[in-house]
């Protein structure tokens, strides 16, 4: 047994009203993979920032992280913690949007993260291309600054800035939130490449599938104190089977009918060209298909986020202005968004409640207390209290603001919601309990749910039907166990081994 990487004792985080980590130990080998699981507001993403010395204002840390030998410090000034890490250890954070700079290119940063250990050009260009090429993307992407490209490949490029200066811990907040499965599981392959050859991970998820894959132990955080901890097969648990195929249609009038959809860039390229959408009451229609395919730009078309440069949103025979802000209150209401990254839709300042109350107010017409008291008891519902909804935004954890973005979507009861990747950042038993609430949305209202999402097996759970897109345009659709089963026969392959030592792809 080599000595550990990673050495963690007492590591705890703390606010004047609560703690946050309680006494965390961790000892990590070179090429082993830890999983760390819990509920959403576990501490799991206090945890990720802790090991780099990293906390949010006003969070107080104490207790030793010692890195490959080298005590990392974390009342050490920031430029030393930074020079400290290099090399030695690097952090995928869960909102890749805070890795990124919107104001330069992918390369010029990765370039320059890549000084901090080579001195040679040739060897940072070498860093950089295994970096890019090991996090999914390819050179093109490196020309590209942070709003040319998806979610999907947001995320696949902070990877990359993890990467590029080959540290021996990776600290991997949620690394596949985002990525359609084809994606997920090149990287899963080549994160479990990089442990093959020694790197050590602590991987931070509510992805089991991703944690079965790659970990050799696991541990369950909860209110930021380790509750459990062995070998990943005994924590994780089997991998559920395959969910039951939906009952049929019918030949119902439907409630959406999205009629040839186009969107392009300035430079005139095509993002969505030629989609439709159609949806009865009460059903869920599921968008899927690869990072960069179009999904969220198809949202954001039938919610008036984006406007088509051809085509038409009619909801309940009425059709919609293609752009929001020509939308009447009663138009604005019939189509809710909630959005892929929560956390940027919400803003930093005002207490969540109050925005999720928001939509009551403007769109419904209702008194703020009581649309107050609507949205206190949705977020109830839905694992958020009345405690945690006063606080501001910087105060929720993201899955706390996924949830709180959806009750801010329902309170304004609209005929169609659109939900683009609702689930990424639950843990399973939140996730039930927001299908739950969108179930009750369905048969009680009769809203029409438009879910994007790169989550098959949710998908084959809730959906009706499924629009597959690629390359913006319509790849397939049909009833939701059809359309999944010809995608799975398409994209069948051997699987990543469960002992996280599968070759590097």
């Amino acid at each position: 047994m080599s000595s550990p990487v990673l050495r963690v004792r007492g590591l705890g985080a703390r606010v004047p009203s609560a703690v946050l980590l309680d006494g965390v130990d961790l000892d990590l080998e070179p090429g082993r993979v830890l999983a760390v699981v819990g509920d959403s507001g576990a501490g799991k993403s206090t945890l990720a920032a802790a090991l780099l010395g990293e906390a949010a204002a006003g969070v107080e840390l104490c207790g030793e992280v010692t890195v490959a030998g080298t005590d990392l410090g974390p009342t050490d000034p920031e430029p030393v913690r930074r020079a400290r890490r290099a090399g030695r250890i690097g952090l995928l954070p869960q909102h890749p949007g805070t890795a990124l700079d919107p104001v330069r290119r992918v390369g010029r940063v990765l370039d320059e993260l890549a000084a901090l250990v080579h001195t040679g050009r040739d060897e940072r260009r070498a860093a950089v291309d295994s970096a890019l090429r090991t996090a999914g993307l390819g050179p093109e992407h490196a020309r590209r600054f942070p709003h040319q490209l998806s979610g999907g490949q947001q995320q696949r490029a902070a990877l990359a800035l993890t990467l590029v200066t080959g540290p021996s811990v990776l600290v991997l907040d949620e690394p596949t939130t985002g990525l359609d499965p084809l994606t997920t599981a090149g990287v899963v392959a080549n994160l479990a490449g990089l442990a093959a050859h020694g790197t050590a991970m602590v991987l931070l998820t509510h992805d089991l599938d991703t944690a079965r894959a790659l970990a050799d132990d696991a541990l369950v955080l909860e209110r930021g104190r380790v509750v459990r901890r062995g070998p990943a097969d005994d924590v994780l648990g089997p991998a559920p089977g395959p969910a039951p195929d939906p009952a049929p249609g019918d030949d119902r009038t439907p409630r959406l009918v999205a009629t040839g959809l186009r969107v392009v860039t300035s430079a005139g390229t095509a993002i969505l060209d030629g989609v439709d959408v159609r949806a009865a009451a009460g059903d869920v229609h599921a968008v899927i298909g690869p990072s960069g395919a179009g999904k969220t730009t198809l949202a954001r078309a039938l919610a008036g986020l984006v406007t088509p440069g051809a085509g038409t949103v009619v909801v309940d025979g009425v059709g919609l202005p293609p752009a929001l802000d020509r939308r009447s209150a009663a138009r604005r209401k019939a189509v809710q968004y909630v959005h892929q990254d929560a956390r940027s839709s919400f803003l930093a300042r005002r207490p969540v409640l109050e925005q999720v109350a928001r939509p009551g107010v403007l769109l419904r017409g209702l008194p703020p207390g009581r649309a107050r008291g609507e949205g206190s008891e949705l977020l109830e519902r839905l694992g958020v209290d009345a405690g945690t909804a006063a606080r501001r935004p910087s105060g929720l954890s993201g899955g706390q603001l996924q949830r709180a973005a959806l009750a801010r979507a329902m309170l304004a009861d609209p005929a169609v919601l659109v939900g683009d990747e609702v689930t990424s950042a639950l843990d399973a038993g939140h996730r039930r309990e927001l299908l739950a609430a969108l179930d009750a949305l369905r048969r009680d209202r009769g809203t029409t749910l438009v879910l994007i999402s790169h989550d098959l097996s949710l998908v084959g759970s809730v959906a009706d039907e499924v629009t597959v897109l690629g390359g913006g345009r319509v790849a397939d659709h049909g009833r939701a166990g059809q359309v999944l089963g010809r995608l799975r026969a398409a994209t069948a392959g051997p699987p990543v081994a469960a002992t996280g030592r599968a070759p590097s792809a």
